[in-house]
């Protein structure tokens, strides 16, 4: 798999994930808010990513 779908597999999950939780636990919450979320989300995947090909080296 190339770089790009990994990033577009990311992102859709980050959505996906972002609705629910933000759902679950703030139902009030504005797209800009879930965006948010999504993104960070997203961010915190690359970092994990990051982190874990930072010790095989």
């Amino acid at each position: 798999m190339t770089q790009f779908h990994i990033f577009i597999i990311r992102a859709i999950l980050g959505a996906v994930f972002a609705v629910i939780l933000s759902r679950m636990f703030y139902p009030e919450a504005n797209a800009i808010y879930v965006a948010g979320l999504g993104v960070i989300l997203v961010g915190l995947a690359y970092f994990a990513e990051y982190l874990r090909n930072r010790k095989k080296q």
